[in-house]
């Protein structure tokens, strides 16, 4: 069988040491990946802080802009954080990824590492559904002035500190005023995001082919204060009112500390990322495993 994509790299946990239990597994899942990929006549090359974590020497150790422009493909082997991290970094180059399945929950990263061979070997072939998602700008404006900026898959969350009591936001929409709103913080998230914390926080589920956004209050004041879905064309402004020690995160992996007055700003940004799913996929079927409907359900 011949490969669809010729020069293909893989990317594990950023953050796993080869050294220990949890190191060992993943390091060995990635060379059994690229042995794999290796016998179906791939050229395989590891992201470098990949390569470097896990102490592997036997194949090209690529930056993200090499594999964005040499690459065909990006396999990504952990789970949804991982993906997250090198999807938001994959995104202005236009290269596919395939999650492989390491993590928990898996709703980004669906093919199961137990079962990758017979997956994998017919995606590899053509045999898959692409699947587009959209990411989000956010930018933190003082007195003014940008002084943080990131891109985020899942979520920009505005929240109070750790021990600290409600903070107050003042929430604005295409520049037309919305709320003042007192909470433990808000979500804007995307469809991807929208199986994250904003659905912990009562959030609704947005089918990914859905040009929106959703916004959550985590833990409002006013009981009334609901979610409310958005067109993802809309432009975002949150300022800090009131309320000590709040930050802004993004994707739960980069944060910026928050002064009164600062304003998060969140707009659509041009990039997407392109997943490839095993062909079949459904995103219902994605829901029903994963947040485990029907059990106990007798299905015809």
């Amino acid at each position: 069988m011949k490969s669809k994509f010729k020069h293909v790299a893989l990317v594990g946990k950023y953050q796993t040491n080869s050294a220990g239990a949890s190191g060992a597994n993943s390091r060995a899942a990635l060379v059994a990946v690229a042995h794999f990929l290796d016998d179906l006549g791939c050229d395989v090359a590891m992201e470098q802080d990949t390569a470097l974590n896990m102490g592997i020497t036997d194949y090209p150790a690529l930056s993200v802009a090499q594999i964005g422009t040499q690459c065909d493909l990006g396999l990504v082997v952990g789970g949804d954080g991982t993906m997250l991290g090198i999807g938001r970094q994959m995104a202005p180059y236009g290269v596919p990824l395939i999650g492989i399945n390491q993590g928990r929950l898996g709703f980004i990263t669906d093919v199961p590492y137990g079962s990758f061979t017979t997956s994998l070997a017919q995606m590899l072939r053509g045999a898959y559904v692409e699947d587009h998602r959209s990411l989000m700008n956010a930018r933190v404006l003082r007195d003014g002035h940008c002084v943080y900026q990131a891109m985020a898959m899942n979520d920009v969350v505005v929240n109070r500190g750790a021990t600290s009591g409600m903070v107050e936001l003042r929430v604005e929409v295409d520049g037309h005023f919305v709320a003042n709103q007192r909470a433990d913080g808000l979500i804007i998230a995307t469809p991807t995001g929208s199986t994250a914390y904003a659905l912990s926080s009562g959030g609704p589920l947005i089918h990914p082919s859905v040009p929106g956004w959703v916004m959550v209050p985590i833990a409002p004041h006013t009981l009334s204060n609901r979610p409310i879905v958005l067109a993802n064309t809309s432009k975002i402004a949150i300022e800090l009112v009131a309320g000590r020690d709040a930050s802004a995160s993004f994707d739960m992996q980069s944060l910026a500390s928050l002064m009164h007055g600062d304003r998060i700003e969140v707009a659509r940004s041009e990039h997407h990322v392109r997943f490839l799913h095993p062909q079949g996929w459904s995103y219902f079927d994605t829901l029903r495993e994963k947040l485990h409907w029907n059990e106990g359900v007798a299905v015809t």
